[in-house]
């Protein structure tokens, strides 16, 4: 009985205080108007531009044509080679950057005396321009007078064309990006290491485990949540290569470095073919949330485990 006169109670409603909420959306708008102009407006005419042919020095003339674009997409070698260029980007630079940034984390971590020195030297690469980078690296890779072939040669290795060889110049992008990159997600991970407690170490000492027995046991599961955020921003990231190519192959030689973001600004920018460049940047956004979703479902699992 008391059961059914519960069914009939009314639950009290909390009290909607608008003042506070009106406050609360007036803060957040200038985030809010920010991020509709500079996000989510380019995406819907990037949507609307991909469905037309607009050309950038004639706009008065452009049509609709529905899904043409797509269609030459799909059948556009350039495009395919780009695809594959970035997946063996992505697939070679998640390990490696990742792997680079948990080894020197783990590094700093036990160096407790000149933490900030490493911090220093490893972060240095991040916070200078990837431009600047890039050239600074044209330089060291000079197939006939740069540094790298000059301490090659002491060691009786014969000069490498690197960035001119289209089987070199994909796997020295790599290892340049892993470099530079790598120092940003060394501090997360450090961040991460430093929020275990001793205590967990401790324990799986006093139960005999090893160095590689607590790495593996209670290192990274403890990093689980942080390796899955840093994976995340690594494939996204990964998925955005455009600078390094742009300033030290222009996409060669024979297309070998050539991705689709540079492509994509080739087309829309220097062919002047915005609405062929709009399918190509609408594709390629669901390729990098699909790809995105997959890999928290497949890598991440439940965090909260």
């Amino acid at each position: 009985m008391n059961t059914v006169k519960q069914l009939f109670v009314r639950k009290k409603v909390p009290h909607i205080n608008v003042k506070d909420n009106l406050t609360a959306y007036l803060f957040l708008a200038p985030s809010l108007i920010i991020l509709g102009l500079f996000l989510f407006y380019p995406a819907l005419m990037s949507l609307y531009y991909s469905l037309t042919d607009y050309y950038l020095l004639t706009p008065q003339l452009t049509e609709f044509i529905g899904l043409d674009n797509f269609k030459n997409l799909l059948s556009d070698p350039l495009m395919r080679k780009s695809l594959m260029n970035i997946f063996k980007f992505v697939i070679l630079i998640l390990p490696i950057q990742v792997g680079t940034a948990l080894g020197l984390a783990l590094l700093v971590n036990n160096q407790r005396k000149s933490t900030i020195i490493y911090k220093v030297a490893y972060f240095s690469p991040v916070v200078m321009s990837l431009a600047v980078i890039s050239i600074l690296w044209l330089y060291l890779l000079n197939p006939s007078s740069g540094l790298i072939n000059e301490v090659l040669s002491n060691f009786g290795i014969s000069a490498q064309p690197f960035l001119t060889s289209p089987t070199q110049a994909m796997y020295v992008i790599v290892v340049i990006s892993a470099w530079q990159g790598a120092g940003n997600q060394m501090l997360i991970f450090l961040a991460g290491l430093q929020n275990i407690p001793s205590s967990i170490y401790e324990a799986a000492r006093i139960d005999g485990a090893g160095r590689w027995r607590q790495f593996w046991n209670v290192t990274l599961p403890m990093l689980k949540p942080t390796s899955l955020m840093i994976l995340t921003t690594t494939l996204i990231d990964a998925f955005k290569l455009i600078i390094q190519p742009m300033v030290m192959t222009q996409g060669g030689p024979l297309n070998s470095t050539m991705t689709p973001v540079y492509y994509i600004y080739r087309t829309g920018f220097t062919d002047r073919q915005l609405g062929f460049a709009s399918a190509m940047t609408v594709l390629y956004g669901g390729l990098i949330i699909v790809f995105t979703v997959l890999q928290r479902k497949f890598v991440g699992g439940d965090t909260n485990e």
